[in-house]
């Protein structure tokens, strides 16, 4: 009877290791051949969540309507706390300045800000640029690349832009010098030509890029782009494991 149980035993055992090797769990997602209790939300991870949303201009509302619609289905646990856009075309500037507090204010309160479609309009409370400035969003990321099976002119497209989001031509520093004759200042800091440059190449060490191209026009703004170039070019010396490169930008 010893004999027969530690065969069974023995034949169970086989017969569970090889029903685990076929019904073994694939996650597609994931390259881990384990999962890991990192996949496990945190506590408090399901809590109801705010949103600052911005409606924004023309099909700006329809589509955050239909981001509420479908989260709403999904019973996402997600509030929007809905910002709309105000005219300030005829308020006073005593008034459009408190107003314009009140919405940077309403703004920031939540860690998410989802936002539409917003003009460069200076009569708006809210535009992109003035988003941007007050929030110090300095980097604009755009990632370009190729998708399988879409037919287009160039092949094996994988590039990601980054660019300098408050300064430059930016910082909208214009002026009427005198009737038909504009005047745009270009501004730029060695302090914030060294934070994006940081940025680009933190972001190129973490995601595995093995290239930095500067985009300047420093040959003919010498003194602005070429701080910018020099503010690059320090930075550079700092991450050896990545190929850095400058392009003049007529040339890209």
């Amino acid at each position: 009877s010893g004999y027969k149980m530690f065969f069974s035993r023995s034949h169970l055992a086989r017969r569970i290791t090889a029903f685990k090797m076929k019904n073994q769990l694939v996650r597609h997602f994931s390259k881990q051949k384990k999962l890991s209790t990192t996949f496990l939300q945190k506590p408090g991870e399901g809590n109801m969540k705010k949103v600052s949303m911005i409606e924004g201009e023309g099909i700006g509302p329809y589509l955050c309507e239909s981001v509420q619609e479908i989260f709403r289905n999904l019973n996402v646990p997600v509030k929007f706390d809905i910002i709309p856009l105000i005219e300030g075309k005829d308020v006073d500037q005593a008034r459009k300045n408190q107003q314009e507090s009140s919405q940077f204010s309403q703004l920031i309160q939540n860690d998410v800000i989802l936002k539409g479609p917003i003009s460069h309009d200076e009569s708006l409370m809210l535009n992109n640029h003035k988003i941007s400035m007050a929030l110090e969003i300095y980097a604009y990321i755009v990632h370009a690349f190729t998708i399988p099976g879409v037919k287009t002119r160039h092949k094996d497209v994988d590039i990601v832009m980054i660019r300098e989001n408050s300064e430059g031509e930016y910082a909208s520093i214009e002026h009427e010098l005198l009737p038909g004759v504009i005047e745009s200042i270009k501004v730029i800091t060695k302090p914030n030509s060294l934070r994006i440059a940081e940025y680009a190449f933190e972001y190129a060490l973490l995601s595995n890029r093995k290239k930095v191209t500067v985009v300047h026009k420093a040959n003919i703004m010498k003194l602005c782009d070429g701080e910018f170039l020099e503010a690059c070019r320090e930075v550079s010396q700092l991450y050896p494991t990545i190929l850095y490169e400058e392009m003049i930008v007529d040339a890209t």
